[in-house]
């Protein structure tokens, strides 16, 4: 807490002298996923996007699969204004803003329109916000797809999965949610998560379909549930140190294009689902498993008995716009 203390007050000290950029401007954008994802390829569009419409003025640095930092490490880095753009998974805002816990909660959205109904409505909106009142600027909310469970064995019913090491992101949430059904959550950064799996550091994970392919967890895990019993999403950030450099024409350049992106993306992480999963298929390595509504629903009702323990801390109120927004 004191390090974070010491950073604000850095944050404070930058922003009170910030001359505009009149370039060429560089913005480092970094994230942890590969080029062929849906987060992979939206960056490139915006990178495209914003280079092309700027004629040059703003130079997009985009640094994939934790090439330039994981998103555990990349947090100060983008506060102090060392990479411009970043696009953690919400987990890696909990310690400032827990309110974003909210996209954590187990089966809390019906399909991909009752999700962006949240995203992009007031619910979605105050989180922005929360996460803008540390420094930061929200541009954007990318989605990966809902996540499904993994393992070395099939996870049908929510017995199956008492005992079991399922590595997670960095999440009270998402601790409770596998405590729920007996298993053993353990946090991992992205990066060692397929390294853990071949050497039984773990047992399993949750994972959309992008991550689960394109890193190759296939190759480390015999069975495939589709569960689609939670969300795994973006927050598409800046720093307001950068962000209070730029022009109001380029604040709007690299908002329009990232409205552009977000949609691009999110596109792409729906059709992309489906190659996926006929790639996993293909591969002949991991057998893919469909839960039944019967099966489905006890999964339900063991995961969604943690609601009430966050009430306090995402905001009971969110929690209730969220599932409001999908009636």
């Amino acid at each position: 807490m004191r390090k974070f203390g010491l950073f604000v007050a850095m944050l404070l000290v930058a922003l009170m002298a910030t001359p505009v950029l009149a370039g060429p401007i560089v913005l480092k954008f970094s994230h942890v996923v590969a080029v062929d994802t849906p987060k992979g390829q939206a960056a490139e569009y915006f990178k495209k996007l914003v280079e092309e419409r700027s004629h040059g003025e703003i130079k997009v640095e985009v640094y994939p699969n934790s090439s330039l930092f994981n998103d555990n490490d990349v947090m100060v880095p983008l506060m102090t204004n060392s990479v411009q753009m970043a696009a953690p998974s919400f987990s890696k805002f909990t310690k400032f803003a827990p309110q974003v816990q909210l996209f954590d909660l187990p089966f809390l959205f019906n399909d991909v329109d009752h999700l962006h109904k949240v995203c992009t409505g007031e619910v979605g909106q105050k989180i922005l916000d929360l996460v803008g009142t540390k420094g930061l600027v929200g541009l954007g909310y990318w989605d990966s797809g809902f996540k499904q469970l993994s393992a070395n064995k099939p996870l049908l019913n929510p017995e199956d999965a008492a005992g079991v090491k399922f590595r997670i992101m960095s999440s009270k949430v998402l601790e409770e949610q596998f405590h729920a059904v007996g298993a053993n959550p353990q946090v991992l950064p992205f990066s060692e998560v397929y390294s853990a799996l071949q050497q039984g550091v773990v047992d399993a994970c949750e994972n959309p379909l992008s991550n689960f392919y394109t890193k190759k967890f296939y190759e480390v895990q015999k069975d495939l549930t589709m569960s689609n019993h939670g969300y795994l999403g973006y927050l598409v950030v800046t720093n307001k140190i950068f962000w209070n450099k730029l022009s109001d024409a380029n604040k709007a350049l690299i908002k329009t294009a990232m409205d552009e992106a977000t949609v691009y993306g999110n596109g792409l992480a729906l059709k992309m689902d489906e190659d996926y999963l006929q790639k996993v298929k293909e591969s002949g390595k991991t057998a893919v498993h469909t839960l039944t509504p019967e099966q489905r629903k006890a999964w339900q009702d063991k995961m969604m008995t943690i609601y009430p323990k966050f009430y306090d801390v995402i905001g009971k109120d969110l929690i209730e716009g969220a599932i409001a927004a999908g009636k």
